[in-house]
């Protein structure tokens, strides 16, 4: 029977995406946090259509847009600041970017 050889996440992190700090890795980094945050904004536009009882198509309707575009952007698809924008102005919610202690009201 062969020896199995036991490695942890960070070293096969190391190996692939290189040690914390480096260009590669803080770029991959930066690139999951990015796709986490589109996931929950998504998810938050998702519970606020549902809380309102609309279907995607309509709230597509409100937007604008075509369905497809409202399921791409419940999961987090690529969002862009102006279809987030008029995602939240259909669900009448009140929204803000803030950043460096100033905000800006999106809707």
């Amino acid at each position: 029977m062969a020896n199995l050889k036991y490695t942890t996440i960070e070293t096969l992190e190391n190996e692939l995406l290189g040690e914390i700090g480096t260009p590669r890795r803080d770029a991959f980094e930066e690139a999951v946090t990015e796709e986490i945050h589109a996931y929950h904004i998504g998810e938050a536009i998702k519970a606020a259509r549902k809380e309102r009882n609309l279907t995607q198509d309509q709230l597509a309707e409100l937007m604008g847009v075509k369905k497809a575009q409202v399921s791409r952007i419940e999961r987090g698809m690529n969002p862009t600041l102006n279809t987030i924008t008029r995602a939240f102005r259909a669900l009448d919610m009140a929204v803000s970017l803030n950043w460096d202690n100033k905000s800006i009201a999106l809707t």
